[in-house]
């Protein structure tokens, strides 16, 4: 029946509770509650929380110099260096949209994201100038730059401005709010392994509700301190800048990822808190030269993770070191985590095995996002039933609002009032989302279909197995056959590949095993993502061999 109206009248939203949600309000309060406190630490740099606002401020007030204007693009392209974390603020507080930019793209693939950003201004640290200059040759229309750090800049960057002395001249910028809280606040490109990368446009309100989802998850406070492992440009760091305002607590940059350096810091800096992709913590996890040593006994460590679920193997090395790994889940669209491996304390008597299959799990949705399901190819949610495959969907405020400039996209992957992730998976009967392929991952052998993360995990377990990618190979007679690529540990025993076979049939039926298996390092993307697509056409090219067996 409808909302009573009449007895509810003139009570209605006032400037007194009608204000937009921003991440901008985390700022100006962490400013306000712990002026004195260090919020970021860069080598012997040192900022509180009240320089840092301040230097966002000034950032705000130097781009309103250069012309920027609400809704205009300024990208940002730098390590995980004070830079960036000043961008995700002094942008917005601008009115602009800010578009952190991969640093592991080539020159093309940052001229085609700064054209089709109609970037005005290009915020760049000083390691990454010839990049820049690589970028800006080509494109006809380059952005005003500013540089900052120190060093020698190449002759395409001769007419960049310098970023400290344009913060220093400078009129800090008021405190403002979107006029919307659905204003556009950044557009992260995706990765674009299937062509050109699209624009994925966020908004104030998501990036609000997201960044305390996140804080929320991991627990931080201003008691933490998180060290930046994960790209910051990466899905804005998984919202992680943002968060740390909210929660006052100290970002501890990191220009480079390096195991030894990561280990080393977290026991200098007394870290608390870190994220990181599989690819990294599998690093963390393999050093043993170098660094102080972990045991289940150290100063706690939490570790965020997303993309592949961690292995039983992972999550048993991480909890003998220290850490205590939390897996989550999403994508670029989603702000990043939307789903989180919630531990239930029934899940303390399950056996090992057991309790490994739990974990893996995706999970349900984080607090802030409003449901989380498994559709059919009708549209209609799957029962929950652990076995009846469908495509995974999202709703809720950490939605985007769509692609920059690519309607037809937008209108696909948001059909039915549904994020669609082109990830396939299956509810359980508690409620749990898995993960069991991205669609076009899933090996279809005889009509069987077999998931490539199933017959990754049991080769993972195997000791001698660092890293393993299962995809599909074609197959005269069962039409696909699994192939699995293999990273072998330097320290550890050789099988064969007839050993590690052996090893999935023992733990899988028997047609889910690789029928042929490769020894090789592992292609990734820029973010840290393995290359299936890559190694599919390899193992088309295998199987065509004239020798393929």
């Amino acid at each position: 029946m409808p909302f009573p109206q009449d007895r509810w009248a003139g009570l209605t939203p006032s400037p007194a509770t009608d204000v937009p949600l921003s991440p901008l309000t985390f700022l100006r309060r962490a400013a306000r509650v712990w002026p004195g406190q260090v919020a970021v630490i860069d080598g012997d740099r040192r900022f509180t929380w009240a320089d840092y606002a301040e230097r966002c401020r000034r950032l705000a007030g130097a781009l309103a110099a250069l012309s920027v204007e609400p809704g205009d693009v300024v990208a940002v392209l730098a390590p995980n260096v004070p830079l960036i974390l000043e961008a995700h603020f002094g942008v917005p507080l601008a009115g602009a949209v800010l578009n952190p930019l991969n640093t592991r793209l080539d020159g093309a693939g940052l001229a085609f994201i700064l054209a089709h950003s109609e970037a005005k201004v290009l915020l760049v640290d000083a390691s990454l100038a010839a990049l820049a200059a690589e970028a800006l040759a080509g494109l006809d229309h380059p952005p005003a730059v500013l540089v900052a750090g120190e060093g020698p800049l190449p002759a395409g960057l001769s007419g960049a401005a310098d970023y400290e002395a344009a913060l220093a001249a400078a009129v800090p910028a008021p405190w403002r709010l979107p006029q919307s809280e659905w204003d556009p606040i950044a557009v992260n490109y995706t990765s674009g392994t299937t062509g050109n990368p699209k624009g994925v446009v966020l908004h104030h309100r998501g990036a609000h509700l997201a960044a305390l989802a996140n804080m929320a998850v991991l627990g931080l406070r201003s008691d933490s301190r998180y060290l930046w492992t994960l790209p910051a440009f990466h899905c804005n760091g998984w919202s992680g800048i943002w968060a740390a305002a909210a929660a006052g607590t100290t970002q501890v940059c990191l220009p480079r990822v390096d195991p030894v350096a990561i280990l080393n810091r977290i026991d200098e800096a007394a870290i608390t808190h870190l994220c990181a992709a599989p690819v990294v913590l599998t690093m963390i996890l393999n050093v043993r030269d170098g660094v102080p040593e972990r045991g289940p006994g150290s100063r706690p460590v939490i570790i965020g993770t997303g993309g592949a679920a961690p292995t039983s193997a992972v999550l048993a090395a991480a909890a003998a070191r220290g850490f205590d790994v939390i897996h989550m889940y999403g994508m670029t669209e989603s702000y990043g985590p939307t789903t989180v491996c919630a531990p239930q304390a029934a899940w303390a008597d399950l056996a090992p095995a057991e309790l490994a299959a739990v974990r893996a799990r995706q999970g349900v949705p984080l607090v802030a996002v409003e449901d989380v399901t498994v559709l059919d190819p009708e549209g209609r949610p799957v029962p929950a039933d652990g076995r009846t495959l469908g495509e995974i969907a999202f709703r809720g405020n950490t939605v985007m609002l769509g692609y920059l400039k690519n309607p037809a996209a937008t209108a696909e992957t948001l059909a039915g009032g549904w994020l669609r992730t082109g990830d396939l998976g299956v509810l359980h009967p508690d409620g749990y989302l898995e993960v069991k392929d991205r669609a076009k991952d899933i090996i279809i052998s005889g009509g069987e279909n077999i998931s490539s993360l199933e017959v990754e995990e049991v080769l993972s377990r195997h000791t001698a197995v660092l890293e393993a990618a299962v995809v599909a190979e074609p197959h005269p007679f069962w039409g696909e056959s699994p192939a699995a690529f293999v990273t072998l540990r330097a320290d550890g025993p050789v099988p064969s590949a007839a050993d590690l076979v052996a090893w999935v049939r023992d733990h899988l039926a028997h047609f889910k095993a690789p029928r042929r298996v490769v020894f090789r390092e592992l292609p990734k993307t820029a973010t840290g993502k393995i290359q299936k697509a890559a190694l599919r056409e390899e193992a088309r090219r295998i199987a065509a061999a004239p020798s393929s067996t």
